[in-house]
């Protein structure tokens, strides 16, 4: 299975999809790189509230500090959006992802004026649930 780029490349390669269509498709391919979330994580206190579509993340902290996220949904591009998520996240401590503003990066890969009020929300919704378990680990 491919790995997630950085942030970095993220950048690079959505700036190379020619339309939304093009950006679309390549959400998707990222949330099918996500590795497989085991059937047994995908119960209550992993769901994530507020999205329209089934979301869990799990969260673990390594013996360094980095936390690493898993998750899944029931929707392909949702599950792109989680992968966008964790790439933003990846190789962070709980305190610098409370410290860290996703918002510019959003708006560098144009998201927001491109997804639906419900995907919007939901993605809120992801980040808001890990910020807080990041909250309460740190």
């Amino acid at each position: 299975m491919a790995t997630l780029p950085d942030k970095e490349k993220l950048l690079k390669n959505f700036s190379r999809c020619s339309n939304w269509e093009e950006k679309y498709l390549y959400i998707i391919e990222l949330g099918g790189r996500l590795p497989e979330l085991p059937p047994a994580e995908h119960r209550a206190e992993n769901t994530i509230q507020g999205c329209q579509s089934q979301v869990w993340i799990v969260m673990h902290q390594q013996p360094d500090g980095v936390i690493t996220l898993e998750g899944d949904s029931d929707a392909a591009i949702v599950k792109g959006l989680i992968a966008i998520v964790f790439i933003l996240y990846q190789q962070m401590t709980a305190q610098d992802i409370v410290a860290f503003d996703v918002r510019p990066w959003f708006e560098k890969l144009e998201l927001a004026q491109h997804l639906t009020p419900s995907r919007s929300q939901g993605l809120e919704a992801m980040i808001r649930a890990i910020r807080t378990k990041a909250t309460n680990l740190s």
